[in-house]
């Protein structure tokens, strides 16, 4: 199957070169059924939960508890949160979002130099999935390997702006670091030792990589998606969003919310393999970005994950006759194939890892 993924199955064209070009109307490879269209109609008043990390690691037994079950209740209620006091600085925040900015307004020259193919994805990209014909989202992005160490390969970073590939770098090791807090907090509210999950992703092993969207300005917003809906395929997601304008939209129960992002907060999100691996008492959430007419938006999407080939399953603690295992054993690389070659499909992918029994 890796055969029809050497490479793309159609020219590539980049986004932010059409919408500079001045189009008014979208070509019809970015235009969605009507179903999958955003609706602009009024949101209800209710956004994903905030949960402040200060006391996580507090000596204070209350307050620490108290900072687990908020976790604990968003990963089971929404899948999602934004957390703040996350120990990150806001500098460094800053400093890496506005760096990424500035690359994708460097010239499609030098760009171009980093051109990806869906072999390893890593580099300038502006399509997922590699099915001929598909529809195609309106954005380009810059993906890259961080962990292990073995596929981390900073001569594919981008060499300009000149501080790029040591913000990669910086950024990288404070955000694995609060990976790692994270999922010692999900592990101890699932009610397993608190080194669970992160040796379940391989110990000091995991994986981990990073996504720079870009989403252009788009004159048809109406028609169109940054990103399909899906649920993230790894384990965990930190997202730092644009600061300036709203774009994530979060599925909960039938409804699209708008994330009104928090400054200087860290969207987190549930991933399949954690749906998977707390036999799914936590939940990996729809999720898609819509694109405005106004401002084109930059966001850094850090995916933490297991490594690649380790098999995958709940973890025996969770798994009871009231309770049997939902989801059979798959390694991370086998469950990833399936995004990379049909693109993001919604939930199909856990659902269908699931019907396997």
């Amino acid at each position: 199957m890796m055969n029809c993924l050497q490479s793309w199955p159609e020219p590539v064209v980049r986004v932010q070169s059409l919408s500079e070009s001045g189009i008014r109307a979208i070509p019809d490879r970015y235009i969605k059924p009507p179903s999958d269209r955003p609706g602009f109609e009024n949101q209800e008043h209710v956004d994903i939960p905030v949960v402040d990390l200060k006391n996580l690691f507090s000596h204070d037994r209350t307050l620490h508890e108290e900072t687990l079950k908020l976790i604990s209740s968003a990963c089971k209620e929404w899948g999602f949160f934004q957390a703040v006091n996350h120990g990150i600085s806001h500098e460094l925040m800053k400093r890496t979002r506005e760096v990424w900015r500035e690359f994708f307004n460097s010239p499609l020259e030098v760009k171009q130099e980093y051109a990806n193919a869906p072999t390893t994805y890593e580099g300038y990209g502006s399509r997922l999935g590699v099915q001929k014909g598909a529809i195609l989202d309106w954005s380009d992005y810059f993906f890259l390997h961080y962990l292990p160490v073995h596929l981390r390969n900073p001569s594919k970073w981008p060499s300009l702006p000149s501080s790029c590939r040591d913000l990669i770098s910086e950024y990288g090791a404070e955000v694995v670091k609060l990976c790692g807090r994270l999922l010692k907090a999900m592990s101890i509210s699932l009610g397993l030792k608190e080194d669970h999950l992160q040796n379940a992703f391989g110990g000091e092993d995991i994986g981990a990589c990073l996504r720079v969207n870009f989403y252009p300005k788009c004159p048809q917003p109406d028609l169109t998606l940054g990103l399909s809906s899906h649920s993230d395929p790894g384990g965990m997601t930190l997202l730092l969003p644009d600061h300036d304008i709203a774009g994530l939209q979060v599925r909960k129960n039938g409804n699209w919310i708008t994330v009104k992002p928090v400054p200087n907060a860290f969207i987190v999100n549930v991933g399949d393999q954690i749906q998977v691996m707390s036999n799914a008492i936590y939940k990996s959430v729809e999720h898609r970005v819509i694109v405005n007419s106004v401002k084109d938006r930059v966001s850094l999407a850090f995916f933490c994950n297991p490594k690649s080939d380790l098999l995958i399953e709940p973890a025996k603690e969770l798994v009871s006759e009231d309770r049997p295992a939902l989801y059979s054993p798959m390694t991370f690389d086998e469950y990833r194939l399936y995004i990379r070659t049909y693109g993001p499909r919604g939930k199909t992918q856990v659902e269908f890892s699931g019907s396997n029994r």
